[in-house]
């Protein structure tokens, strides 16, 4: 469920009265500040007496003994892309380490978009519950490998101000007491997926005249669920001569008000012509499929 970060929580009386997150999917500020003020407390219980305090609500930086939080991986390296209908598994992955070994119940993570968890407008909590051995595997007397997985829904949980850089929060604790809190331990992009056409005519054309290339660039509106065209946007029509490999740009041309592409260019040789797009920070780029022109 969407919520804005007006929504208030007590973090500190979840921290004290709840230590499980139930399976969820996609969430926004508040319950994403819960999951974190949770995997806190838990963790905190193994903590070594000589410990400092875990951050009270578990939205900052904390870090106690040789714990290491490393090797984070969101989506496999890529951005998490989004239509308008089809939810999306994410998986993160992060290696913990310390010398005494790790507790595998204390590996946990979260995703969000704001400058911090505090000030998140959008989320997302795993499927796993906090507290649950499984979270993580151990692959040595000194390392485990912790594995989250994420269920995002662009009807329930997003927004276009989603759209850009998101952030992951994660947390780990050794068998003796040391911990690692990171309340940015990796970023990664969220974007609203697009789509590129090409049509090129007359076809057939006689050689010199005048061929018009039109198209259209759009992208997922995640505040309608619909399709819209992404305005002012520089996308590059390039062309491939037939009988060779490789494709160059002839112009740019900018996207109107509609997301609407047109151009003309003179007809000299056979080939195929396409609108290329390289995207911004919320939206990936995109390629059109290529609309092949006899001349004559």
């Amino acid at each position: 469920m969407r919520i804005r970060a007006t929504v208030a929580a007590s973090l500190g009386a979840l921290a004290l009265t709840a230590v499980i997150v139930p399976a969820a999917q996609a969430a926004g500020n508040s319950e994403v500040r819960a999951a974190a003020s949770q995997a806190t407390a838990h963790a905190s219980k193994s903590a070594s007496p000589k410990a400092t305090a875990f951050s009270a609500t578990g939205t900052a930086d904390d870090q106690q003994g040789d714990t290491a939080i490393s090797n984070v991986v969101v989506n496999g390296g890529k951005d998490v892309v989004l239509g308008t209908t089809a939810k999306k598994t994410v998986t993160v992955t992060f290696t913990a380490t310390d010398n005494s070994g790790i507790d595998t119940s204390t590996g946990y993570a979260v995703l969000y978009h704001g400058t911090d968890i505090d000030h998140s407008d959008y989320g997302s909590v795993p499927s796993q519950q906090v507290g649950d051995a499984n979270n993580c595997a151990t692959t040595s007397a000194t390392t485990a490998t912790c594995t989250m997985t994420f269920t995002i829904d662009p009807h329930a949980d997003l927004a276009n101000a989603a759209a850009g850089s998101w952030k992951t929060w994660a947390i780990a604790s050794g068998k003796d007491g040391d911990y690692s809190q990171r309340e940015n331990v990796k970023t990664f992009g969220m974007k609203r997926y697009s789509k590129l056409t090409t049509n090129a005519g007359p076809e057939p054309v006689a050689k010199g005249k005048t061929l018009t290339v039109t198209g259209s660039l759009t992208r997922a509106n995640w505040d309608n669920y619909t399709y819209a065209g992404y305005t002012n946007q520089p996308v590059k029509l390039q062309f491939k001569k037939a009988g060779t490999t490789t494709y160059t740009t002839v112009k740019t041309v900018t996207s109107s008000s509609t997301g609407g592409l047109k151009t003309t260019v003179t007809a000299a040789y056979d080939g195929y012509w396409r609108y290329s797009f390289a995207g911004t920070s919320t939206t990936p780029a995109v390629t059109s499929a290529s609309d092949y022109v006899d001349v004559r």
